[in-house]
């Protein structure tokens, strides 16, 4: 059952605009305060992690059929050169309607001098 789980898995999409990279990932049912967005590996590594929660069983309950998913997530992905991080200041992170949005804007871009080298 764990692979068939979106929670558990988390599908994720990675998109590279000319201004950011943003990742979108499924997280069904979590709140913000359910998730986790942090720069990890010395800023280099973005990870997502969020559980949701095991319903609490009462004296007398008995389940018939359980097949929503619960437990941990994990995703981590590792950032390319060309991004901004400052410690996380820069990074949006949002969640609505059970997308996890994440914005991790591009640093600008080094201009390359043009130098005349004497012969």
């Amino acid at each position: 059952m764990i692979n068939r789980c979106p929670v558990l898995n988390t599908p994720t999409d990675w998109k590279e605009t000319h201004e950011a990279h943003i990742f979108t990932s499924d997280v069904p049912g979590l709140k913000k305060e359910d998730v986790k967005v942090e720069l990890v590996d010395d800023g280099r590594v973005l990870q997502l992690s969020g559980e949701r929660p095991h319903d609490d069983d009462k004296d007398g309950e008995k389940w018939h059929r359980v097949e929503r998913c619960r437990g941990k997530f994990l995703r981590r992905f590792r950032l390319p050169e060309n991004v901004k991080t400052d410690g996380g200041e820069a990074i949006k992170a949002s969640v609505e309607d059970g997308v996890l949005k994440v914005v991790v804007p591009k640093a600008e871009a080094k201009k390359v001098e043009r130098r005349v080298i004497e012969i």
